[in-house]
């Protein structure tokens, strides 16, 4: 792993931020979208951010570590995490942290690490052939 910025990364990463902030705020009344697809998408998000700034060979291994992150915040806030670290009710980082436990939210970020993984093996194989 290298310390590296990709302006390649950074922009995919606003623009999935920017499809995040749309799905909690305009599509919030669509129930599979905030529900399901926002936990689904998040996987995308934090591996963006992190290849913004790492260069990283093993993307399994970062895909797999980005499920073990997501579950731990998941059960943490079955421990009311936000509030125990002070978080007021409504503030950006009680939101960021969640408030409510659910296997169904773990089962949503396997569906997306899933789904990474898949396209990043793809690519991986359509840049062999292509070579």
């Amino acid at each position: 792993m290298k310390l590296k910025s990709s302006l390649k990364y950074f922009l995919l990463t606003i623009a999935i931020f920017l499809i995040e902030v749309l799905i909690a705020t305009k599509l919030k009344d669509i129930f599979f979208v905030r529900a399901y697809l926002g936990d689904v998408i998040v996987i995308l998000l934090i591996y963006t951010f992190i290849k913004c700034f790492f260069t990283i060979n093993n993307n399994q291994k970062l895909i797999f570590g980005i499920l073990i992150f997501s579950c731990l915040v998941e059960f943490a806030q079955y421990f009311n995490i936000a509030e125990k670290l002070g978080f007021r009710r409504g503030s950006l980082m009680y939101i960021v942290i969640g408030n409510s436990f659910s296997w169904i939210d773990i089962l949503c970020y396997a569906a997306g690490c899933l789904l990474l993984f898949l396209f990043v093996k793809l690519q991986k194989n359509n840049t062999a052939m292509s070579s």
